[in-house]
C-alpha cells in the first residue's frame, strides 16, 4: 500500500516534531535543528517544500516563551543557558 501524503504541516505538527526531536536528542546543534525538524515531518508524510527556517525558529521561540519547552538549544535571549553555561532563570 502506498504511503499517503498528509499535506502541509500545521503549526501544531511542527510543535510536535520539535518536542519529539528535543526528547530524542538532548544535544541538538542549532545549525542542524531545522533539517531535523524537516526530516521528522517528512518521515510522518508531510510535504515540507514551504516549511521555512524562519517559521521553525519562530515556532520554537514561541514555545520557549510560553513555557511549553525549555530552551535546550540556548538560542532564545533571556531563557535557558547563557554563554558561560549557567541557567539565567536561577
Amino acid at each position: 500500500m502506498k504511503k499517503r501524503k498528509k499535506g502541509y504541516p500545521h503549526t501544531s505538527d511542527v510543535m510536535e516534531a520539535i518536542m519529539e526531536i528535543l526528547s530524542d536528542d538532548v544535544y541538538v546543534k542549532p545549525e542542524l535543528f531545522y533539517d531535523k525538524v524537516k526530516a521528522k515531518l517528512e518521515d510522518k508524510g508531510f510535504k515540507t517544500s514551504y516549511l521555512t527556517v524562519k517559521r521553525v525558529w519562530r515556532i520554537y521561540e514561541e514555545m520557549v516563551r510560553k513555557g511549553r519547552i525549555y530552551d535546550a538549544l540556548g538560542v532564545v535571549e533571556g531563557y535557558g543557558f547563557d554563554k558561560e553555561g549557567y541557567d539565567e532563570l536561577s
